[in-house]
């Protein structure tokens, strides 16, 4: 695509965004993301930037570096949110991909310095969730992309859940451990993905400690990670090719939806 034509299709697309009401917005960004097929959302400007924060976490230099940010993190990160939407449906239904600048798929760059001793004021990675509907926060279960450099992944499946919450996990995977198997060892699964997260140092408390998959019964992550380059998150495929990476991690999503009674 030309980008005389892209910018002429985008434009389009723009004045449709406009003359929509807001609750029609959501169908205004897939239109852009139809014309977009193909576009490389990020550049090694991203990593860059994200490079030059770590070496600069102050505000005086954000805030003399704003437009970068703005132009080369937050809005190439809020259009493949919006453009991701579509893709996303194929997956499920039910997972959300949220294009608001705040409360939306895309976490802030602010960090919450008041517990912490790192008083560094912004993060370093630009990231977004794409959680289930019935989630309240980031804990439940979805798809989460990390940009960082030298650090690019797609991570499926839910993140840290409360302790009544994992356990409803470990129950299912006790019941029908051939399912977890199965969902967590297929051959298109075990090459892209490979769990991920913290577990416990001894059994839970109720868990056979001699059951097959007592390993998986003492995570505390229910996750599996898919690595990708710097390069290739700024090809133009990079959303099909996190579009597959979700259909590829499909089985475990379901099996965890099916374990806490959620619609996938």
């Amino acid at each position: 695509m030309s980008s005389r034509v892209a910018a002429a299709e985008k434009e389009t697309c723009e004045q449709e965004r406009g003359e929509r009401t807001q609750g029609d917005q959501a169908g205004a960004v897939s239109c852009y993301g139809q014309l977009m097929a193909g576009y490389a959302h990020f550049s090694p400007r991203l990593f860059q930037f994200l490079k030059q924060l770590a070496k600069n976490n102050d505000r005086v230099w954000f805030q003399a570096n704003k437009l970068k940010y703005e132009r080369d993190v937050k809005e190439p990160l809020l259009s493949f949110i919006g453009d991701f939407a579509g893709p996303l449906r194929k997956l499920s239904p039910h997972l959300v991909a949220d294009p608001r600048p705040t409360g939306g798929s895309m976490f802030r760059i602010y960090r919450d310095t008041r517990f912490s001793k790192d008083k560094q004021p912004y993060k370093t990675v630009a990231a977004a969730q794409f959680r289930h509907d019935s989630g309240k926060d980031v804990h439940g279960p979805g798809l989460y992309l990390h940009l960082e450099p030298g650090n690019v992944f797609i991570g499926a499946g839910i993140y840290r859940p409360e302790p009544a919450v994992a356990n409803r996990i470990r129950d299912a995977i006790a019941a029908d451990t051939k399912a977890w198997t199965r969902a967590i060892t297929g051959a298109a699964f075990s090459k892209c993905f490979a769990l991920s997260g913290e577990s416990l140092k001894r059994p839970p408390r109720g868990f056979d400690p001699e059951h097959p998959r007592i390993e998986d019964l003492k995570r505390k992550d229910f996750i599996a990670v898919m690595n990708f380059t710097d390069k290739q998150a700024c090809s133009p495929d990079f959303m099909k090719q996190v579009a597959s990476a979700g259909l590829t991690a499909k089985p475990l999503m379901k099996f965890l939806c099916d374990g806490l009674e959620l619609e996938f």
